[in-house]
C-alpha cells in the first residue's frame, strides 16, 4: 500500500504554568507566571512497500515555534535571561526529516492511502484553550478489510467503543475541545466529536461494518479530567453518544 500523509497543525499547543516550588520553575520563570508555546507545523509524508513484507516512510516536516508570556507578548529569554529559542529570535524555524521502516506479515500492496490531519488551538480566556481537530483519509484500489479506517473510540468519536461507529474506505472525524485548569497539575475538558465513513462502509471487502449493523456516522460529547505526569497527560473522560449510551475513556498522552 502506498500512503500519503498531509500534516497541518497550528495554534497554541502548549501551556506551562509556574507555581512556587513546582517543577515548572526549572525553566526560570518567577512563581505564579506562565508561558504559552505557539507552534505551526506543516509537512508531507510518503509511504510505500520497498520489498516483500516491508514498507518505508520518508517525509519532510516544517515547524515554526515560539514562546509567549501570560500577556501574549513574544519572549526570547526567561526570568534569568536563559534563552527560550535556539535562534535567538522570537521564533525558531526547523525542517525535520523523517525516515521509518515497518515490517508486516500480510497486506495487499495494490492500493494507495491518503491521510490528512489539521489542528487549530485558540486561547479563549486566560489559561483556557479551544482546540479544533479535523482528520480524514481515503484508500484507492484493492485493500484488506483490516486496513479500512475504524471510526469510534478514545482517539476518534468518544462515547463509542473502538471502531463502533463504522469502518470505511473513507472517513472524516472532527473534534472540538475546551480545556481549562482546575488545581495544580489537574485540568478539565469539555468536548464534542463527530465521525463518518462518508457512505463508504459497503465498499470495504465483505462490508464488515454493515454486517455488524454499525451506523456509519455518529457523534459523542462529554467531559473529562487531565493529570500531568512524566508519561504525558493522563486522560479520564466520560462521554455520551447519539445512541443514548455512555462510557468511560482512559488515555495516556495527547489524542492521536
Amino acid at each position: 500500500m502506498t500512503r500519503f500523509n498531509l500534516i497541518v497543525k497550528s495554534g497554541v499547543v502548549g501551556h506551562l504554568e509556574v507555581k512556587e516550588g513546582g517543577l515548572g520553575s526549572i525553566i526560570g520563570q518567577p512563581a505564579n507566571s506562565s508561558l504559552t508555546i505557539g507552534r505551526v507545523t506543516a509537512g508531507i509524508e510518503f509511504s510505500r512497500p520497498f520489498r516483500p513484507n516491508w514498507s518505508g516512510t520518508v517525509g519532510l516536516i516544517f515547524q515554526h515555534a515560539g514562546a509567549h508570556d501570560e500577556h501574549g507578548k513574544p519572549i526570547i529569554k526567561d526570568f534569568y535571561s536563559s534563552p527560550l529559542t535556539a535562534s535567538g529570535n522570537t521564533h525558531d524555524d526547523a525542517l525535520l526529516a523523517k525516515f521509518e521502516s515497518v515490517y508486516t506479515g500480510s497486506g495487499d500492496h495494490g492500493s494507495s492511502m491518503f491521510v490528512f490531519n489539521m489542528e487549530q488551538g485558540l486561547p479563549v480566556l486566560p489559561e483556557w484553550l479551544f482546540l479544533i481537530d479535523l482528520s480524514g483519509g481515503h484508500v484507492v484500489g484493492n485493500f484488506s478489510p483490516h486496513e479500512a479506517f475504524a471510526i469510534g473510540g478514545t482517539n476518534s468519536v468518544r462515547g463509542y467503543e473502538e471502531g463502533a461507529v463504522g469502518s470505511g474506505r473513507s472517513h472524516v472525524v472532527g473534534s472540538g475541545e475546551i480545556s481549562f485548569p482546575l488545581y495544580g497539575p489537574l485540568g478539565g475538558a469539555l468536548f464534542a466529536d463527530y465521525g463518518t465513513d462518508l457512505g463508504s462502509g459497503p465498499t470495504v471487502p465483505g462490508d464488515p461494518a454493515g454486517a455488524r449493523l454499525k451506523p456509519g456516522s455518529g457523534y459523542g460529547y462529554g467531559f473529562g479530567i487531565r493529570l500531568d505526569s512524566p508519561l504525558g497527560p493522563l486522560r479520564l473522560e466520560y462521554a455520551f453518544n447519539d445512541q443514548q449510551a455512555q462510557r468511560f475513556h482512559f488515555g495516556v498522552g495527547h489524542r492521536n
